[in-house]
């Protein structure tokens, strides 16, 4: 394998984030230079970070735990890290591992960017605030909740185990994969089991294997 490849280039309306661009792989033998990298950065003072991970192709539980032992630190300081174009086999163990309720993930460094330099980004952990914020929702009136609650799940019980899983993506496109293999297995879809893989490849054969087909496809079937 190539090894690790790494650059460094300043981006931002004040040149104050810096983007660390990886290529290759990150293991326990690349990891501790991405690490060293990471540290360099924020003793010069440069908190707001962005990683590129478009030409990585795999990361082990190593180069993970780097990133989930370094934020900590960097947010005390009031920055932050991002991570940005992941391929699919990539992002899948992300999401596996439900990291994305511990970092923010965007599909371009644009959009990363945009994030950092958008008023109140000094907010963390959004995804679950947005979770806190929904719930009341489900209890305003008790019994038209609970009569349209029993017809959907007689509606969603008959549905193919394709059309199931389109409607939980539709509802929601941000559900990780393990969410949706756990709500799959609930009396409102009948009791689905599937396994992560096999809705994996339920998704690639959907073609709602990432998180802009998903948003896509809630759109058109919500619309």
């Amino acid at each position: 394998m190539e090894g690790i490849h790494l650059s460094v280039e300043k981006a931002g309306s004040q040149d104050s984030i810096s983007i660390i661009k990886v290529g290759g792989y990150i293991d326990t033998t690349t990891s501790s230079e991405l690490e060293q990298a990471l540290n360099n950065l924020i003793k010069a003072g440069s908190c707001l970070l962005i990683i590129d991970l478009g030409n990585v192709d795999y990361v082990s539980s190593a180069g993970w735990g780097i990133f989930i032992s370094e934020i900590k630190g960097i947010r005390e300081k009031g920055g932050d890290l991002k991570l940005v174009n992941m391929v699919p086999e990539v992002y899948e163990v992300f999401e596996l591992l439900e990291f994305h309720h511990i970092l923010k993930a965007f599909d371009t460094v644009e959009q990363a960017i945009a994030d950092f330099e958008r008023p109140g980004s000094g907010k963390h952990l959004e995804p679950k605030k947005e979770i806190k914020i929904q719930k009341p929702k489900e209890t305003p009136r008790v019994e038209p909740v609970v009569k349209e609650e029993s017809q959907k799940t007689v509606h969603a019980a008959n549905l193919s185990i394709d059309e199931k899983i389109k409607k939980i993506i539709a509802a929601d496109p941000d559900i990780s994969s393990i969410q949706i293999v756990k709500l799959l297995n609930t009396p409102e879809y009948g009791y689905v089991k599937i396994g992560w893989f096999g809705l994996r490849r339920s998704l690639k054969r959907l073609d709602l294997d990432n998180k802009k087909k998903r948003k896509w496809h809630s759109i058109t079937y919500n619309g």
